[in-house]
C-alpha cells in the first residue's frame, strides 16, 4: 500500500520497531508524524491494534518531535530519555487502517520537555498520549 501524501519511509530504525516495518514519517515544521498501515502482526488477539504498539510508536513520535522543535528553536539536544508516558485509549483500529501518530504540543525545557500526541485510525481518534522527557 502506498502511504498518504507527504509520507516517506521512516529512517530512524530500532530493533524494537524493525518487525513493524514499513513505518512511514512526515516532517512538519513542528513535529515528526509517524504512520503505518495496520497489519495482523500489529494486533492483539481480538484483531485490534495492540496497546503496546500504540504506546511504543507514540513514545517514538513524541521524542523525535522534541528533536524537531529543538532544531527549529536553534537548540541542540544530545539525547532524551522518557521520564513519563501516559496514554488514554479512546477507540479501536483494525487491520488495513492507516494509523497516524501526530504530536500536537511540545514544550522544551532545560532539563525536561513535555509533549502531547493524538493517534488516529483513518482520521478517527484512537488514543491520546502525553510524555515527559529528561534531556540527557
Amino acid at each position: 500500500m502506498t502511504p498518504p501524501e507527504g509520507f516517506a519511509p521512516h529512517t530512524r530504525k530500532s530493533p524494537l520497531t524493525d518487525p513493524w516495518e514499513p513505518i512511514y514519517a512526515r516532517d512538519t515544521p513542528d513535529a515528526l508524524i509517524l504512520g503505518l498501515y495496520l497489519r495482523p502482526e500489529h494486533c492483539n488477539g481480538r484483531g485490534m491494534a495492540h496497546g503496546g504498539l500504540i504506546a511504543a510508536l507514540s513514545d517514538n513520535a513524541m521524542g523525535l518531535s522534541c528533536g524537531v522543535a529543538a532544531k527549529a528553536a536553534g537548540r541542540a539536544l544530545t539525547g532524551l530519555v522518557t521520564a513519563s508516558l501516559a496514554l488514554d485509549y479512546m477507540g479501536r483500529a483494525e487491520v488495513g487502517q492507516w494509523l497516524a501518530f501526530e504530536t500536537t504540543f511540545v514544550k522544551l525545557g532545560k532539563s525536561l520537555s513535555f509533549t502531547n500526541l493524538m493517534v488516529t485510525a483513518d482520521g478517527k481518534p484512537v488514543a491520546k498520549a502525553s510524555a515527559t522527557f529528561a534531556v540527557a
